[in-house]
């Protein structure tokens, strides 16, 4: 569909003007927010990439929040680029969509796997990120989040997806 087809199909007039109003309620009533996350995949040494937050207890996999505007892929790639000096030298592959009951009711996260990239310098500490780095898969650190330990399990592991983190 081209966006000529989807200017002649944008509903006008008063169908559109409720369509636009249950939108706006829709999004004071029930706001819902999305988040993405990468599993940063060296398949040569068998090792992820984590981060290790100023704010949040455990390592985790790199990623954050998707800006009004922002794609999922797109927030993943800025997150990437800002928490592990990342370039994606391939398109990351979405891997499966979560729930994220433990930060509301209304959040899910979209988990990706990238395998295509390049690290452009190591990433040093700064004030949203204490540490970071690689890990291999078989020896993670001992306080690896839970919901990191999962996706990896299942994404590399082969382990059934949950629907949540």
């Amino acid at each position: 569909m081209s966006g000529d087809d989807d200017a002649r199909l944008r509903q006008r007039g008063w169908p559109g003007l409720r369509g636009r109003l249950f939108h706006g309620w829709f999004l004071l009533s029930r706001p819902m927010t999305l988040g993405a996350r990468g599993i940063v995949f060296d398949r040569a040494a068998n090792a992820v990439f984590l981060i290790e937050h100023t704010y949040v207890p455990g390592w985790h996999l790199p990623g954050g929040g998707v800006e009004s505007g922002e794609t999922a892929e797109e927030a993943l790639v800025r997150e990437l680029r800002e928490e592990g000096n990342f370039e994606l030298t391939g398109p990351p592959l979405l891997k499966s969509l979560h729930h994220n009951r433990q930060a509301s009711r209304r959040d899910h996260v979209a988990l990706f796997l990238i395998e295509d990239f390049r690290q452009t310098a190591p990433k040093t500490p700064d004030r949203e990120i204490r540490n970071a780095g690689f890990f291999a898969i078989d020896a993670l650190p001992h306080d690896t989040a839970g919901g990191t330990r999962r996706r990896i399990a299942e994404v590399l592991g082969g382990a059934e997806p949950s629907p949540f983190w």
